[in-house]
């Protein structure tokens, strides 16, 4: 298929629709801080969260354990500004590139949910905790 084809295909059917969503109408959703490229945290999305995450550039998530969609930082107020949307080449993963609102991505309190390291076959916390989540969880 040529180039052509496949922008004429693309823009033919749905955006939301060429994404290969899993079984439980879900697709993994990284969102990645834009400026840095620092991967800050993952979550899971459905075609309601993604279609508001589209609409509001705000991120928009599937919250599994509450089953309700969830506006990132409706309750700490550590928001995700989206800056763009990326599809992977498998049509299964999305990539948020977000500007991280008040610095704070993960729920413990660190900038990002990835601040453990495997050193000597454990798992070692290598970041701080910027703010005590009791504080922002009140």
């Amino acid at each position: 298929m040529s180039q052509l084809e496949t922008t004429q295909t693309t823009s033919a059917s749905s955006w939301i629709d060429q994404i290969n969503w899993n079984s439980d109408g879900l697709v993994p959703a990284i969102a990645q801080d834009a400026k840095t490229g620092r991967i800050l945290m993952m979550a899971w999305m459905n075609k309601e969260s993604l279609q508001l995450t589209a609409q509001l550039n705000q991120a928009v998530y599937w919250s599994r354990s509450r089953k309700k969609i969830w506006h990132k930082g409706e309750t700490s107020g550590h928001t995700q500004q989206v800056h763009e949307i990326r599809l992977d080449c498998d049509e299964d993963v999305i990539i948020l590139q977000v500007e991280q609102i008040g610095g704070i991505a993960c729920h413990t309190g660190r900038e990002s949910c990835f601040y453990r390291t495997l050193k000597d076959g454990q798992w070692q916390i290598v970041e701080p905790v910027l703010k005590d989540p009791s504080e922002i969880y009140s």
